[in-house]
């Protein structure tokens, strides 16, 4: 047996006391801080118009199309911004791969997806199939993720969300489940996606890169795996030019729901992890009932005041701070 020199000895018990302990530590807030709900609150109110844009640009543009243009105008867009604010976020060839697989289940195949579904239904059912997203999270995040597990709460708390938007957007939209079935089926596929999207993207804190960093490389990535699709099937030349209506959709589908929407959401993925970032495609459907309401006039149903009050209680199920405050007084006792 070889010996050890007293110094050496101590140096390594040195070293070990000092090794941070990554497996106490938590990876991410379970319970979302003010800052995180406001990130989500804005993003709620960025994508909530993102249906109705989705819906202006692929009556005169081809999905393909749409979706390729939507993200080369957001990539150029990061890259002028970042060359504008002299910030290097160039990323190691070792990332690409893993950006590539990022690029596809978070943009191209979602984008596309939701694109062609929203040429046979309308937007509001869309955004009720879009709604599944957290569902999808809490299961994908509990078996990819060690920090994330499946509870009751988060489950009971997903489903409450989730009926609360059913509830919103009304029967009239739920009876028509069942017909365009493909497109439907296409929907919560996309939604799948996104939640995949949303684990994978956790590795990206681990790696060192900026929300900046992922959000330019993922926006790159998309637009060049998109260009030959629109090119080869779409054949883009042969369309007749687009309204000034749909390039303005575009526009604003690719700098304000993409480019900037993008970057807040990995940098909530970061502090708060995936399933709690997935609640924010609760908020959108409600969202955009309530923009309807203040921008274009149209009246609240007594149904979408419950359905907000369901979504509100679901979200306190899944942050639990609420719960955790009610049971605290419970347990306190009262004074004779």
């Amino acid at each position: 047996m070889k010996r050890v020199e007293p110094s050496e000895f101590e140096r390594n018990c040195a070293d070990a006391a000092g090794a941070p302990d990554v497996y106490d530590e938590p990876v991410i807030r379970t319970q979302m801080n003010k800052g995180d709900w406001a990130i989500l609150g804005i993003l709620a109110l960025i994508w909530g118009g993102a249906f109705v844009f989705i819906g202006v640009a692929v009556r005169h543009v081809h999905p393909l199309t749409y979706v390729w243009l939507r993200l080369t105008i957001a990539a150029a867009a990061m890259w002028v911004f970042l060359g504008v604010k002299r910030q290097n976020v160039a990323l190691p060839r070792a990332v690409w791969g893993s950006i590539l697989l990022l690029a596809l289940l978070n943009n191209a195949l979602p984008f596309t997806l939701f694109g062609w579904g929203q040429t046979h239904i309308a937007s509001g059912l869309a955004s009720i199939l879009n709604a599944t997203t957290p569902i999808w999270g809490v299961v994908v995040a509990h078996f990819l993720t060690h920090d994330e597990r499946m509870t009751r709460r988060k489950v009971a708390g997903v489903l409450l969300g989730f009926g609360g938007v059913a509830i919103m957007i009304g029967p009239s939209l739920l009876s028509n489940i069942g017909t365009d079935g493909m497109a439907q089926l296409a929907c919560v596929v996309a939604a799948l996606s996104y939640a995949l999207a949303a684990v994978w993207a956790r590795r990206f804190k681990r790696m060192g890169l900026s929300p900046m960093s992922v959000t330019m490389g993922q926006l790159t990535a998309g637009a060049a795996m998109m260009l030959p699709l629109a090119l080869f099937v779409d054949k883009p030349w042969t369309q007749p030019m687009p309204p000034i209506e749909a390039w303005g959709a575009i526009a604003a589908l690719a700098l304000m729901c993409t480019a900037f929407g993008y970057v807040l959401y990995f940098r909530l993925i970061e502090t708060s992890g995936a399933t709690n970032a997935l609640l924010v495609t609760l908020l959108v459907p409600p969202v955009a009932i309530v923009l309807g309401a203040l921008l274009l006039g149209e009246t609240l149903a007594p149904q979408d005041f419950i359905g907000l009050g369901l979504i509100a209680l679901g979200l306190a199920a899944i942050d639990g701070r609420l719960l955790d405050v009610l049971a605290f007084r419970r347990r306190i006792p009262k004074a004779a």
